[in-house]
């Protein structure tokens, strides 16, 4: 009888060591899946930002040589732009640093696991 609890209880803790390791491969492959993604924006914002920067410099050229409030204000403007690009720019970072630590964490869990 001791035996057979034994091997029962030895059954139910493989099965569940079996259902979390396929919890944890799932929960990697949507980590991927977003890490994936928000690199291509990140990549994307990187390019946009750089647009936007050149473009708020030749505005300040722009304000500093013509002095006129409408020059200032369109570089303000160009300014105002490129840095809520910058802090978007840097909460995808974030997100991706936050992701890939998520995904280390995982991946030391299955490790464990086998």
């Amino acid at each position: 009888m001791r035996m057979a609890v034994w091997g029962w209880l030895w059954l139910c803790d493989s099965r569940l060591e079996d259902v979390s390791r396929e919890r944890i491969e799932r929960r990697l492959q949507g980590l991927a899946r977003q890490l994936n993604a928000l690199r291509g924006d990140l990549r994307v914002c990187d390019e946009q930002l750089l647009q936007l920067t050149d473009e708020a410099d030749e505005c300040r050229l722009r304000a500093l040589v013509s002095e006129t409030p409408l020059a200032e204000h369109e570089y303000r403007e160009a300014q105002r732009h490129a840095d809520r690009l910058q802090q978007h720019r840097d909460e995808l970072a974030t997100q991706i640093t936050r992701l890939e630590a998520d995904q280390d964490a995982l991946l030391d869990r299955f490790s464990a696991s086998r």
